[in-house]
């Protein structure tokens, strides 16, 4: 009886292997479905291929967007639209994501972030610009601009990671789903087998979980997503990120950051809490702060003509 039990767990183990299990997709086929007219590519010292698009009006006000953790720059495309008649738009694949993907290097850190910003920036001429980003992109922002801060004209923080030293309270939303993947992927356990997985249902549940009304998260948005992460090597990337081991942070103080500062932030993020934006408008000397009363961790993404509206305001503003 025992050795049947057995038997029949183990073949319950090899079946489930087989429905959860999902090979790469080629590079080259991912490449194929989701570059456009704009795609190019910037091939750095270290051989990583950067995938970036330049879009927008050319003698405009240059504005460089950052996405998030798990995104690409496809996240911004509806802030191309809504601003690139009067901005320029650089947008970017951070190593580890979308058509960038996995990097020789291996180096996903922060500082390799910034790296990669600096490099797409310089490479496409640009000295004196506007950057912005999302959750860890955000993060990247306010780091890029304290380590250059004559090259940032001023920054757009959209539900940003903080830095060291702010409190993270749980958000309010108490019935807001948080991604279920973010929570999964700190396992040593999950990150073992979770390179074979199928991740089509942890993306679903992740981007519905980011939306406040997640009637916007269609059959196309989960598709790509779900390509990019098959994307040869995404997932192998994913894990080394997730997988590195956790550097202590130095404090750093952003009141020396005198850029003016537009701070967007959904108050049904179920992420990143509404208290992290408070933080930011009180530590930085020239900020201002938008809260979406019905959005949630990806405004942007979620609602791309609205907070493009703020944006523009700002951004005029800046040009006065």
């Amino acid at each position: 009886m025992i050795r049947f039990v057995l038997t029949v767990l183990a073949g319950l183990l090899i079946a489930g292997a087989f429905w959860l299990f999902e090979g790469d997709l080629p590079a080259d086929v991912v490449d194929a479905r989701y570059t456009n007219e704009a795609s190019a590519f910037l091939t750095t010292p270290d051989g990583a291929r950067i995938h970036y698009r330049d879009q927008g009006a050319r003698g405009g006000l240059p504005v460089v967007l950052v996405h998030g953790s798990n995104s690409s720059l496809h996240t911004w495309e509806g802030w191309v639209d809504e601003l690139g008649d009067r901005y320029r738009i650089v947008t970017l694949d951070l190593p580890g994501h979308g058509l960038t993907g996995q990097v020789p290097s291996g180096d996903y850190s922060p500082d390799a972030m910034v790296h990669t910003v600096d490099a797409v920036a310089s490479h496409v001429g640009l000295d004196d610009f506007v950057l912005g980003g999302n959750s860890m992109g955000g993060g990247v922002t306010w780091r890029y601009t304290l380590a250059h801060p004559k090259r940032v004209r001023a920054m757009v923080l959209v539900d940003s990671s903080p830095p060291p030293g702010f409190s993270r309270e749980a958000p309010p939303d108490s019935e807001g789903d948080t991604p279920l993947g973010f929570t999964l992927l700190r396992s040593d356990a999950f990150r073992a087998v979770a390179r074979y997985l199928d991740p089509g249902y942890l993306v679903a549940q992740g981007l519905r979980a980011a939306h406040y009304d997640d009637s916007g998260v269609d059959d196309a948005l989960i598709a790509r997503y779900r390509d990019l992460t098959l994307r040869a090597g995404s997932r192998e990337a994913i894990m080394a990120r997730f997988g590195a081991p956790r550097v202590e942070t130095p404090a750093v103080d952003l009141s020396t950051l005198a850029q003016p500062t537009l701070i967007l932030w959904g108050r049904h993020d179920t992420l990143i809490g509404v208290d992290v934006a408070e933080q930011f408008h009180a530590a930085l000397p020239d900020s201002t702060l938008i809260v979406y009363e019905d959005l949630g961790h990806v405004p942007m993404e979620e609602s791309p003509r609205r907070t493009a509206q703020d944006v523009r305001a700002f951004l005029e503003d800046l040009e006065l």
